[in-house]
């Protein structure tokens, strides 16, 4: 594979590209990431300057280079029962959640859900602690900018690995055991993935046309990509779909410091809608 430098000009058109589509706001330092991760679609395009890609990049109308660019650039670090502390005062907010309602319906946004271990693991969780799980109208929205890994999340298989920090009981509730030519995998049971509806959405550039709340809404380790602007533009935004006294997860890394008039901070990066 050849090796492409990456000019600084050529580095600042890219900058102001991934922040004017997707609000991702890329620091100067991010440079060496930038060449490391896109030199080898470079090559499978048989470009020899990042100009060219650039060029390239603007004018290709599909979207699908785009979602590669933003996939080669981003992260995508996941896992079930992350940010334990969050589980466990969820725990102690769920029972008050359910007295306050009048119909067994709950409404769940995962906003940035990556493969799909987010939403999924608040079903494994409800399904856990409410005895009467089958009996509720439950419904999440797992929503991500990267349709690679909106794909995987919907299949809803994962390896030995993945699964291997899960108790036996979850296990067997939560998943099917799938032999492939590859070994054994473990796939979001059928009862379970019906109640994910997975959409392709930009939490920065599309429409915000949520008509209803939203019990709750995680926003986990999206924020740390975008500028101070973007931030309060979007934390604004989820203000307007979360009811009074509901909860906003967000990164363990994260936290807010505007709109203290309208969110609380609980603890462990847990925000409350005042």
């Amino acid at each position: 594979m050849v090796e492409i430098e990456l000019k600084p000009e050529e580095f600042a058109l890219f900058r102001r590209y991934i922040y004017d589509k997707v609000g991702i706001a890329l620091s100067e330092q991010k440079s060496t990431l930038v060449k490391g991760r896109l030199n080898k679609r470079l090559n499978q395009l048989g470009l020899h300057s990042f100009r060219a890609y650039y060029d390239y990049l603007i004018v290709e109308e599909s979207g699908e280079e785009l979602a590669l660019f933003i996939n080669a650039i981003s992260t995508n670090v996941t896992s079930f029962f992350r940010e334990g502390a969050q589980w466990k005062w969820l725990e102690t907010y769920l029972p008050a959640l359910i007295a306050s309602k009048r119909e067994k319906k709950i409404r769940i946004w995962s906003a940035g859900c990556s493969s799909g271990e987010e939403p999924y693991t608040i079903l494994m969780f409800l399904q856990h602690h409410l005895s009467d799980f089958e009996q509720w109208d439950i419904k999440i929205l797992a929503t991500d900018i990267s349709a690679k890994v909106l794909a995987k999340a919907i299949a809803g298989n994962y390896d030995a690995k993945q699964v291997e920090s899960l108790s036996k009981e979850i296990l067997h509730r939560a998943f099917d055991k799938v032999k492939t030519q590859d070994g054994l995998t473990y796939q979001i049971a059928p009862h379970l993935r019906e109640k994910v509806l997975f959409r392709l959405y930009n939490l920065v550039t599309d429409p915000f046309i949520f008509k209803n709340k939203f019990d709750m809404v995680f926003c986990r380790n999206v924020m740390i990509y975008f500028d101070d602007t973007t931030r309060h533009e979007l934390i604004g935004r989820f203000s307007t779909v979360l009811p009074k006294g509901a909860p906003l997860f967000l990164g363990s890394s994260e936290s807010l410091t505007t709109h203290r008039e309208t969110l609380k901070l609980l603890g462990s990066s847990i925000y409350q809608r005042l």
